[in-house]
This record gives C-alpha cells, structure tokens and sequence, in this order.
C-alpha cells in the first residue's frame, strides 16, 4: 500500500502520483544513509526538548542505527508504493516500533529533511573527490620531478615556441589542481552549514535547538535565516557544480593533451599497450579511449552548472518542485567525478615519455629565443637581436645550442613543485573534514547510556 506523509482522505490520480514522484525514488538511494543521520540529530534534540521520552529516544536510535547497516550493506530499498527515502524510513520505524516511529518528523518538513540530506552527502561527496584530487596531484608532482630534466617543445598556436620540458608539462597540471581545489573549498565551506530546523521555510513553533543538531552532525554552523536556507536548495547544487566543473576542465586539458602527444606524429609519451584499446579492421592501432573518454565525460560535467541553473534560475524564494529534477543530473555527476580522477591518476602513474624529442632537427627553432637572450646578454641590443637570429633561420644557417639554463621561479631549471605540493596542503588543511567525520562516528557508533 501506498504511503505519502502529507495523505490525508483521498488518493491522487495513478498518472499524475508517477509524473510527479518521477526518479525521486532511484535518486534518494543516494541519501538514504545521509537521511536516517539526520533523523539521528533531529530526534537526539527532540528528546532534548521535551517531544519524545528517553526510552523513545534509546529505541529509536537503535533501529535508526539497524537501518543505517542495512544500507551499508547493500539491503535498503525504497519499495513499491513508498514515495520517497523519507517515507520509507518513517514506515520501517513504524512497522518496528509502532506509533513511536511516527514522532520523529514533528519540527520539520521535507523541505528542510532533503535540504539536510543533501548537505550530508555533498559534503561527503565532496570529500572524497578531494581525496582523488590529491592523489592525482601527487601522481603529477611524482612525474615531474621524475622527468624534471627531458626537455620538449612548446606550443603556442599549435606551432612549435620555445623549450619547455615534462617537469613544466606534469607540474601544470599538478599547479592548476591546486587552484581547482580553492574552488571545491569554498564549495564545502557554503555546503556545510546546517538548514534544519527551517522546516518548510518559516521556522517552526516547536522550541527547536538548531545549534544541537548543528553540533551534533558536524556542521561549521547553521543557514541561520530560514527562508534562505530554503533559497539555498538548488543555489548549494550550482556552486558545487561549478567547483567540480573547474576540476573537471583541468581533466579534460590534460586529456586532449595526452591524445595529442600519445598520437604517431608527436610521440612524445607512450600509454601502455594494456590500457588501450583496438581496431576491428586495423591491426596496429592502439587508441587512447581512456583519455577520449575522460575528456568527455569531464566536458559533461563541465556543463553541469548550466543544467542547474536552468533548472532553478527563475524560481522564486520558497519551495517548487522543479528543484526536485536537480537531484537527477546533479547526484550521479559525483560518481562520473571521481571515475575520472581515478582513471586519470592510473595512467599518469604509467605514462612513459619520449627523452629524445628534441634529437629531431625540425626542432632546432624552438631554440631561436635562447639565441636573442644569449645575445642580448652580451650587449646587442633585444631587438638587434631577434632581427639577426630570424635572417639566420630564413638563410638556413641558424644552429641549435641546446645547452639552456633556466632559473627564475617556475621555469625549467626551478620548478617550483616543493611549493605547490605547499599549497595545495594548506588548502586541504583548511577544509577541516576532521569535525564532519567525528560528528557522524559518534551518531553512527552511539554514546548514549
């Protein structure tokens, strides 16, 4: 039989509840385990406020925490009939423990209980793409103190430019996953702030202590106007979205790059023969997919903050369940996310290079601009300078010196990776995950007597 917790004496049309219930039901699997710690805070502040008894309290908690390891272990299913995580966790406490189970929802709504369950589990989310990003980062850094001495053209306008070398190439990337990850910080930090207690976006009469539960689940504090924290449902989807829409253009750069330098014209890296992939008609291809793929999936997820925007942008304060479709494109996205960065950080970790790129004499060029240095530093003037070494070129008679001596910061001979792996380390340190993961050890393993 059907439940809905706002159903009273009538039944709404079949075609009409399945339109309206949509995908809600496969896409509140992912927060089931979110939901039942927010009930867990909810109802441990309950008790505090004089709404349920003690042994209420005891009783509840414990089945909350059966529940909890039913989901952990794969069991939990939102059945047939069942509209959404929050009604099938209010039936199975009722079915359990009798009426008592109906007690938990006084002093909210499912306005603010999907508000808290997807802070929960973005913040989650969150935390473990920034896990992925580290190990992605430490992979680049790895491979470009590795190869910090093989040089290899650059490239400006797909024309060859000036020496560069894979310590500059992997450290890029490894630099450009450092300021990717300001973005996911501040992401977290506005994600982490607890809605509930604003119940349908008015508050509630019931005497709610917002500051327990904010404690109790490991916020760094609360939305604290209630009607903005309801305007923050769609508004907290679209600044994470753009936070993972940051790293994800980092993945699909380094991507396109790889394709290019893993094709026969540049080679100048090698992927593994095992992680390619072959031709039904031509025997000697091995094609990069992994990376075509990352690429596409990372301009998918690129387009992730467009698709929630259109979603919410003209909706004003209050609920609507447009927000609802958010939910769809916005919660598998972390999934491909993570996909990604693991599939990236696999490959760097057995990309070979090329350390005789330059050996080739349709090179030499890319070697002009240390010339008109060279020359400069010995008194000819800068512009003197580039005009004698491009007649050079044009007449033919230009020779490489390929000894170069780069040492400013950043550059070839000064990379510089010490003090990105800083930075990036001070910016995770500065997400303090520790408060989060505490909070919900404590409600999930249970210290009350």
């Amino acid at each position: 039989m059907a439940q809905k917790l706002w159903e009273k004496n009538y039944e709404v049309n079949a075609e009409i509840d399945r339109f309206t219930v949509g995908r809600d039901r496969e896409m509140d699997l992912y927060l089931a385990r979110y939901d039942v710690l927010g009930s867990m805070a909810h109802i441990t502040m309950l008790e505090s406020i004089g709404l349920l008894e003690k042994d209420e309290l005891r009783m509840l908690l414990g089945e909350l925490r059966n529940i909890y390891a039913e989901i952990q272990r794969g069991n939990f299913q939102i059945e047939d009939g069942i509209e959404d995580v929050h009604s099938q966790v209010e039936l199975m406490l009722t079915q359990r423990l009798g009426d008592m189970g109906k007690k938990i929802h006084s002093g909210r709504s499912r306005n603010d209980q999907v508000l808290i369950d997807l802070k929960l589990f973005t913040r989650h989310e969150l935390k473990e793409i920034v896990d992925e990003v580290k190990v992605l980062f430490d992979e680049l850094i790895s491979k470009s103190n590795q190869y910090k001495d093989v040089l290899m053209p650059g490239y400006t306008h797909l024309q060859i430019a000036m020496p560069s070398s894979f310590g500059l190439w992997f450290g890029a990337y490894a630099e450009s996953l450092a300021d990717d990850m300001l973005f996911l910080q501040a992401a977290y930090k506005m994600t982490n702030r607890n809605p509930l207690g604003s119940a349908a976006g008015y508050g509630s009469s019931f005497p709610l202590n917002r500051q327990m539960t904010t404690d109790l689940l490991g916020f760094d504090s609360m939305d604290y106007n209630v009607v903005y924290a309801q305007m923050g449902r769609g508004k907290t989807e679209r600044n994470v979205a753009f936070a993972m829409a940051t790293v994800a253009g980092t993945l699909a750069k380094l991507a396109f790059d790889a394709c290019l330098f893993n094709s026969q014209n540049f080679s100048f890296v090698k992927l593994p023969k095992e992680c390619t992939t072959g031709s039904s008609i031509m025997p000697h291809k091995k094609n990069p997919d992994v990376f075509e793929l990352i690429r596409a999936k990372s301009n998918k997820i690129q387009s992730l903050p467009q698709q929630v925007m259109l979603i919410m942008n003209n909706l004003p304060c209050g609920y609507f369940r447009d927000l609802q479709i958010i939910k769809e494109v916005f919660l598998p996205a972390f999934d491909e996310m993570k996909d990604c960065l693991r599939m990236t950080a696999y490959i760097i970790n057995k990309m070979e290079v090329n350390q005789h790129i330059l050996d080739n004499p349709m090179y030499d060029a890319i070697f002009s601009v240390e010339e008109v240095n060279r020359l400069a530093a010995n008194g000819m003037p800068f512009r003197d300078a580039y005009k004698k070494v491009g007649l050079d070129i044009e007449a033919g008679t230009f020779k490489a010196d390929k000894n170069i001596h780069h040492t400013h910061e950043g550059s070839i001979g000064n990379l510089c990776n010490d003090k990105i792996a800083e930075l990036m380390q001070s910016i995770i340190d500065g997400f303090c995950f520790e408060r989060m993961t505490q909070a919900e050890r404590k409600l999930v393993e249970g210290d009350e007597k």
